[in-house]
């Protein structure tokens, strides 16, 4: 059995070459190698391409490398949510590469395979889509994405032995293994190193053969960014939006795989009960989402796509961001809750780009549009001016096209029931001249008694 070597922070910083094309693990900063992104930062090794779901945060992990000017593009799917990436995307310091999550997922795992590349429906009719080749399998539209490789991958695990074999810890999985097998050179940087064998093989994640070097560097909180604990709020959700996430959870059934969007769905997983029967999916890794924990935080606990600390339900499972929008697009989740800016009469969502604002942010949304089995949009009827968000023609860049299922307002629910939007119930309070008013798109109206 090989021997790995051991390395310092310093040591390992040094084997990434000025434009080189670095990989990055982590999740927000979960499972992010944050102590070899600093020693790199440290260095002050320059023309570098960053590979990464998003670029830490401010002054944080690849943030560090980007406050110093140490990048010179960066590939991933959601840098919004580090405001200096915008600022030095708009200031031209920077090229960005945006990609859907989980196409980022799987092009690691195809570049570590030896894969070209693959077609995936995510994406198709958007953005995205322009400028890549596009081809239509059994009556449905795919875009190729190629794998993506790199010269150096920094990963993070919370346990290796001295032969190079990983284990990863709770929802630090994300992107890691994947980086892992993307890369002419991989470092991991781990909490602990114990001997050969102390490891058993079935419990092993990234096998040895994969790792050139290890770096031993123990996680604190500082380390952990936004994730470090759970922030109490004193912030209380107004009735109209909850009474949005009610009859969200109306719609949900015993033994559904669901998957909660931020803003108001993130509501739904309040109101859910041990009794509903519901399995929650969040796309870092992770079925089997619990309630937030009253204290702690990631050193203790999971994170969900929010970057949060939650909680794991007996019966929850852990996994990679591969392996979690496979289950996304292959059809295994049941039901995706999520919230819109635009949704159109031929079922088509926007909800990722916002009006005057870089986009910079898709993260998993196109994904889970285009792949779970039912996706059911919660929104205002109508935005902050008072413009109609249910509307003829989205205007705003598509998420996905003829995706929707049902559209929950503050005032109204649409259904498309045989393709045609059809507006099927009002929520208390509302009139049915107020819905009218407040949407452009036309629809049939077909009001359910009670």
């Amino acid at each position: 059995m090989k021997t790995v070597p051991q390395i310092t922070v310093e040591e390992a910083a040094a084997l990434a070459p000025e434009g080189a094309v670095l990989m990055a693990g982590g999740f927000g900063m979960t499972g992010n190698p944050v102590h070899l992104l600093h020693a790199l930062a440290e260095r002050g090794t320059k023309g570098l391409t960053f590979i990464g779901n998003n670029v830490g945060e401010p002054g944080l992990g690849g943030g560090r490398l980007l406050r110093n000017g140490q990048l010179r593009k960066a590939i991933g799917s959601f840098f919004t949510s580090n405001p200096e990436a915008v600022r030095a995307y708009q200031a031209g310091e920077i090229e960005i590469q945006l990609i859907p999550q989980g196409s980022l997922a799987e092009a690691l795992r195809a570049g570590g395979a030896g894969i070209a590349g693959f077609y995936t429906p995510t994406g198709a009719g958007t953005v995205v889509a322009e400028s890549t080749e596009t081809r239509t399998f059994d009556g449905q539209d795919t875009v190729f994405v190629p794998g993506l490789r790199a010269d150096v991958a920094f990963v993070r695990a919370w346990r290796a032995d001295t032969a190079g074999n990983l284990v990863y810890r709770m929802t630090e999985q994300n992107f890691n293994p994947l980086m892992a097998m993307a890369a002419r050179l991989v470092i991991a940087e781990v909490e602990e190193i114990v001997p050969v064998g102390a490891i058993p093989p079935e419990q092993v994640h990234t096998p040895g053969c994969f790792v050139d070097y290890l770096v031993q560097a123990h996680t604190s909180l500082e380390n952990l960014g936004t994730s470090a604990s759970v922030e109490a709020s004193g912030k209380k959700a107004d009735e109209s939006r909850m009474a949005m996430a009610r009859r969200a959870l109306a719609e949900l059934h015993p033994g559904d795989v669901v998957n909660l969007g931020i803003g108001i769905p993130t509501l739904v997983a309040d109101l859910i009960t041990p009794e509903h029967g519901v399995t929650l999916h969040t796309e870092n890794g992770m079925l089997g989402v619990g309630p937030a924990p009253q204290s702690g935080g990631a050193l203790d606990f999971p994170v969900n796509a929010g970057k949060q600390p939650v909680t794991a339900l007996p019966g929850a499972a852990y996994f990679d961001s591969a392996d979690s929008f496979a289950m996304i697009r292959g059809g295994h989740v049941d039901v995706a809750i999520m919230g819109g800016l635009q949704v159109d009469e031929q079922a088509n969502l926007a909800n990722w780009a916002v009006p005057g604002q870089p986009l910079l942010g898709i993260g998993g949304a196109m994904d889970l549009a285009s792949g779970a089995r039912r996706l059911i949009i919660t929104m205002t009827h109508v935005d902050s001016k008072g413009r109609p968000k249910v509307v003829p023609a989205c205007t705003l860049p598509l998420t996905a096209q003829r995706a929707v299922s049902m559209i929950i307002t503050d005032w109204a629910v649409f259904e498309f029931i045989d393709g045609q939007l059809t507006l099927t119930e009002l929520l208390p309070g509302a009139t049915l001249e107020q819905v009218r008013a407040g949407a452009s798109a036309s629809f049939v109206e077909a009001l359910r008694a009670g």
